[in-house]
C-alpha cells in the first residue's frame, strides 16, 4: 500500500498527473473538490453539512472533510493506496489526515510537490481559461493572488512532511509525459 499527496500551486498539473498515477500504480485518486461535489449531489449528511458552509462562502470545517475522506477510503478497501489531491492545505489538516490514516493503520508515504514558477502558472491557467469557463481562470490578478495564497498558507505543508523525511520536490515544467516520468521515478524510489 502506498499513500501519496500530490502537491503544488493551482495550475501545476496535480489533477492531470494524479489521474496518470492512479492508473499506473492502481491507486484511488481523492480530489477534495470532486469529493465535495459528489457528497453534495448524493445528499449525504456530510454533503448537506458541507453545502451549508459553501453556500455562505465559508470553508468546510476539517472534521467534515476528514469524514468524507474516511468514507471514501472505507469504500475502497481493496485499493493499493490513495492519492490525495487538494488536501491537506493547512497544518491542522495535515495532522488530521495523519490521525485518520493512523486509525486505519496507514500513513502518508510521500508528499510530492510539483514545483512550477509563478509566471508559468499564470500562463497555464490563462490558457486553461479558454476551456474551463471559470471567470477566476481568466483574470491574471486573481491567478497571482491564488498563487500568493498558496505560497503563504499551503506551501508550509511541504515543511511539515519534510521534517518527517517524506517530502519530495520535482520540477513541474516540461511535457506532461516528462513530468509523469519524474513522478514515477520518485515514487518508485520510495515504494520498494
Amino acid at each position: 500500500m502506498i499513500n501519496l499527496i500530490i502537491f503544488g500551486p493551482p495550475g501545476s498539473g496535480k489533477g492531470t498527473q494524479a489521474e496518470k498515477l492512479e492508473r499506473k500504480f492502481n491507486l484511488v485518486h481523492i480530489s477534495t473538490g470532486d469529493l465535495f461535489r459528489s457528497e453534495i449531489a448524493e445528499g449525504s449528511e456530510l454533503g448537506v453539512r458541507a453545502s451549508e458552509y459553501m453556500s455562505k462562502g465559508e470553508l468546510v470545517p476539517d472534521e467534515v472533510t476528514i469524514g468524507m475522506l474516511r468514507k471514501k477510503m472505507m469504500a475502497h478497501k481493496e485499493a493499493e493506496g490513495f492519492i490525495f489531491d487538494g488536501f491537506p492545505r493547512t497544518h491542522p489538516q495535515a495532522e488530521a489526515l495523519d490521525s485518520l490514516l493512523d486509525m486505519l493503520d496507514q500513513q502518508i508515504d510521500a508528499l510530492v510537490m510539483l514545483d512550477v514558477p509563478e509566471d508559468e502558472i499564470v500562463n497555464r491557467i490563462l490558457l486553461r481559461s479558454k476551456d474551463s469557463g471559470r471567470a477566476d481562470d481568466s483574470d491574471e490578478s486573481i491567478i497571482r493572488n491564488r498563487f500568493q495564497v498558496y505560497q503563504t498558507q499551503t506551501e508550509p505543508i511541504y515543511a511539515y512532511y519534510d521534517a518527517k523525511g517524506k517530502a519530495h520536490k520535482i520540477q513541474g515544467t516540461g511535457s506532461i509525459d516528462d513530468i509523469f516520468q519524474k513522478l514515477c521515478d520518485t515514487i518508485s524510489s520510495i515504494h520498494v
